[in-house]
């Protein structure tokens, strides 16, 4: 009897073990003393918000062509760190125009006033509710940054971040905002049969819930591609930013032909170019200079 009860006692406790192994610990604050950005990193039912130890502290001033855009983010982000009303901010459109440059680069001006970034990937969605947890008692102001954020038909996820943008029954937390970027502008796929209503007996609703998500950001702005004379106003910026010495002429048809070749024109493109250029012009100087000391 004894034996049998001994057996038993020590299953329990191997069952309480694993329980205890399977519940999930309390997550630390950020150590926002020390650092300016994290990243959530989550393992099964657990996650902590890592310290980012080399964060990109972009420049905005190298951000051209979008000044009224820039102008307006950094308008909602002051608000924010002044503790007034501030928006969750959606910036979509086509790649390489500055979208993530635009949130990373709001580190650099305000991170001496209190701003850090946490960045999630569209996967942490079902996360925010614990993330936020753990930043709703810091006396700082946090951006939630989700890079490339989109959803595809039938997922669910999408009604949970709606739910999570407008506040469920827990009153959202007055330092922390939403800055999202999008290669949609609505977030998910739309389709033509949502202009015919086919195959939907109330069309509406259906592109009303895809829109409404969308909605839930107060603050939505739209990149388009630039034009070639914006384009190459990009390059010269670049180009005289890296004190790179050529003919304006030249500089302008070699940027043309690269833009030829990479079949865009973006702020992205245009950095690329001077730096292509910017690296053949330094072998050059490379190869004179070998030359002269011969």
């Amino acid at each position: 009897m004894n034996d049998t009860t001994d057996r038993f006692e020590a299953l329990l406790e191997r069952v309480d073990l694993l329980i205890e192994g399977m519940m999930p610990t309390a997550a630390a604050p950020p150590d926002c003393e020390h650092y300016l950005a994290f990243r959530w990193e989550r393992t099964g039912e657990r996650g902590r918000l890592a310290p980012v130890m080399n964060p990109h502290l972009f420049d905005l001033n190298e951000l051209v062509g979008i000044d009224d855009i820039k102008e307006e983010v950094v308008r909602n982000t002051t608000q924010f760190v002044e503790g007034l009303p501030a928006n969750n901010v959606l910036l979509w459109g086509e790649r390489g125009c500055g979208k993530s440059s635009l949130v990373k680069g709001l580190l650099k001006p305000f991170a001496s006033r209190g701003l850090r970034i946490v960045e999630l990937k569209r996967w942490d969605i079902m996360s925010l509710p614990h993330i936020t947890s753990l930043l709703r008692e810091a006396p700082y102001r946090f951006l939630l940054f989700c890079d490339d954020l989109s959803f595809d038909e039938g997922e669910g996820d999408f009604r949970a971040l709606k739910t999570l943008l407008d506040g469920d029954i827990e009153e959202r937390p007055g330092n922390v905002l939403i800055y999202a970027t999008s290669n949609r502008r609505h977030l998910m796929p739309e389709r033509m049969e949502d202009n015919t209503g086919d195959l939907e007996i109330h069309p509406e609703e259906a592109v009303g819930e895809k829109l409404a998500l969308a909605d839930r950001f107060g603050l939505s702005f739209g990149f388009y591609s630039l034009d070639q004379d914006e384009y190459l106003d990009v390059v010269r910026y670049y180009a005289a930013h890296r004190g790179l010495s050529m003919e304006d002429e030249e500089l302008c048809a070699l940027a043309v032909k690269w833009s030829l070749y990479s079949a865009r024109r973006s702020g992205r493109s245009a950095r690329q170019f001077v730096d292509d250029l910017e690296g053949r012009l330094g072998l050059t100087k490379n190869g004179r200079r070998k030359k002269s000391s011969h």
